[in-house]
């Protein structure tokens, strides 16, 4: 039933970013992008999609640790709404893995799967939904 939303966030992510381009950004919008390939919002949209695609089975839809396959791991996928981590051990931990950095041999290193744009927007989407602040 849960997933069956995912499009429509998607899709007010979206018309959401759109509406918020400044008002002389009339060369995307001409081509028909619905926000810059560049920029902060691009990159958490992009991230998003990452997120969404790989991590929300274990970590779950509002990234708190509990998709539907966290109950069959011991140590349970992190809470990433509340992590004290900054951006530099977050993106080690998507391209290494958690057993490469001494955490849950449970996280899959995504360095090989991933690209370095995808882990780099996902690192921006997940930074965008904690509000601790780390640097």
């Amino acid at each position: 039933m849960k997933w069956k939303i995912w499009p429509a966030i998607l899709l007010c992510m979206s018309m959401q970013l759109q509406v918020a381009a400044q008002p002389g950004d009339t060369a995307n919008r001409s081509m028909g992008a619905l926000l810059p390939r560049d920029g902060l919002a691009a990159a958490v949209f992009r991230g998003g999609l990452v997120f969404a695609n790989y991590c929300v089975t274990c970590h779950g839809m509002n990234a708190d640790g509990t998709g539907r396959a966290a109950r069959l791991y011991n140590p349970p996928p992190a809470n990433l709404r509340a992590s004290d981590k900054n951006d530099a051990y977050i993106l080690m931990m998507i391209r290494m893995g958690g057993q490469a950095m001494g955490r849950s041999e449970f996280m899959p290193p995504w360095g090989a799967e991933l690209t370095e744009e995808q882990m780099n927007d996902l690192t921006v989407y997940l930074r965008s939904i904690n509000p601790s602040p780390r640097k």
